[in-house]
């Protein structure tokens, strides 16, 4: 069995999987399989709102003691470590023989480890036979405070529907151009920002601009925000993002979704659309295909499901 430079470890709930592995073939061009993935890409865990941790593979052994020998002359110095067992798929090894290999470990680094404030967490799996040791690094959450922003919006997505969607659009490329279509208060905009996304957005509300501002600006990001209807955006981009909740907050019409999606598709060749409504055949219309597909439910007081196309211009 090969082992790749790094082991993701991923998680969510049932409705949020097809996201998830949506996501994923956007990050690491394959899709994550009992909420694991080994990939020589690296990816910052806190930029996905799926990815638990990532191990950084330093040795790895079919057999437990090379692997203790291979730490060993890797001649580990460091103060305040610690170590943790990550328990993957298929792992069945008992508590306690998991706590003497984490004090094998321990004993195999010099320095004194410190369990509450490490400067640095190492971490120990075993997974189809393979002992593996690197460098864990975790989702450290910080993205959560964006739950806390100053103006919302009762219909706006989540923020992990938000974090995926940012993936996917940018396909894990920081250069890309990106552009967030009906922005709203700018719950797209917040997670691009957090991640060093280059983005902008655009409303056609001047309030809801306003508040989108204050929303980026209350957490110290910067990101254009226009008030503008998109028919009116010159700029081309790489990519855009389209939240069309329409259908179930308001009147709009066919030709009013019909008009966005391809104005949109006038400075973009690719388009992430969500729709809690199916429009396929609106797609279809504006010279676009669909390259790819999932659903990601939300139960509440009205259960529904929303639709999200990757579309890629016809060449």
């Amino acid at each position: 069995m090969q082992i790749n430079k790094y082991i993701y470890s991923f998680s969510y709930e049932n409705p949020e999987s097809e996201l998830c592995k949506l996501e994923s073939r956007y990050i690491f061009n394959k899709e994550e399989k009992n909420r694991l993935l080994f990939s020589d890409i690296k990816a910052e865990p806190s930029n996905s709102p799926f990815i638990k941790s990532r191990l950084d593979v330093i040795s790895f052994s079919e057999d437990y003691d090379t692997l203790i020998k291979d730490i060993k002359k890797e001649s580990i110095c460091i103060e305040g470590f610690k170590v943790e067992y990550l328990v993957l798929d298929g792992d069945i090894t008992e508590y306690k023989e998991r706590l003497n290999k984490l004090k094998d470990i321990g004993w195999s680094i010099e320095g004194i480890p410190d369990y509450y404030n490490p400067t640095i967490t190492y971490g120990l799996c075993y997974f189809e036979g393979i002992w593996c040791f690197g460098v864990l690094n975790k989702d450290s959450f910080t993205w959560h405070k964006h739950k806390k922003k100053p103006r919302s919006y009762s219909n706006s997505i989540s923020i992990s529907i938000a974090k995926a969607l940012v993936n996917i659009a940018a396909k894990a490329n920081k250069e890309s151009k990106l552009l967030d279509v009906c922005c709203g208060v700018g719950t797209i905009m917040l997670e691009a920002c957090f991640s060093g996304n280059n983005i902008e957005g655009c409303d056609i509300n001047e309030k809801i601009c306003n508040n989108a501002q204050e929303n980026i600006s209350h957490f110290n990001y910067t990101a254009n925000v226009y008030h503008s209807d998109i028919k009116n955006i010159s700029k081309k981009y790489d990519a855009a993002i389209i939240d069309l909740p329409y259908n179930l907050f308001s009147n709009a019409t066919d030709n009013d979704i019909l008009h966005i999606i391809e104005s949109t598709a006038a400075i973009t060749d690719r388009i992430v659309i969500v729709s809690i409504s199916d429009i396929t055949n609106l797609i279809s219309n504006t010279g676009f295909r669909i390259s790819d597909y999932c659903t990601v439910s939300k139960s509440g007081k009205r259960k529904f499901t929303r639709k999200i196309w990757v579309c890629e211009k016809v060449k």
